[in-house]
C-alpha cells in the first residue's frame, strides 16, 4: 500500500472510531435508562457487547495503519542537505 493510501484508511479507521465512542456512549445511556425503568436489557447488552468488538477491531485497524505508515517513513530515501 502506499503512504497515501495508508492516510486514507487510517483516516477511515480514525472516523469509525469516532463513531464508534457515540454509538457506545449511546447504548450505555439506553441500558442504564431501560434499567432505571424495570425493563429487560438482555438484547441491549448483546448489541453493546458486538459494539465494543467493533470497535477494539477499529481500534486494532488504527494501530496496523500506524505501524505501516510508520515503516514506510523509514523506509523513505532522506534528501541529503
Amino acid at each position: 500500500m502506499d503512504r497515501q493510501m495508508v492516510l486514507d484508511h487510517l483516516a477511515l479507521a480514525e472516523r469509525h472510531i469516532a463513531q464508534g465512542k457515540i454509538t457506545i456512549e449511546r447504548q450505555q445511556t439506553l441500558i442504564a435508562e431501560l434499567e432505571q425503568g424495570g425493563h429487560d436489557t438482555t438484547l441491549s447488552r448483546e448489541l453493546l457487547s458486538q459494539f465494543l468488538l467493533t470497535q477494539m477491531s477499529h481500534e486494532e485497524d488504527r494501530k496496523r495503519l500506524q505501524r505501516e505508515l510508520a515503516k514506510l517513513d523509514a523506509e523513505k530515501p532522506r534528501s541529503l542537505p
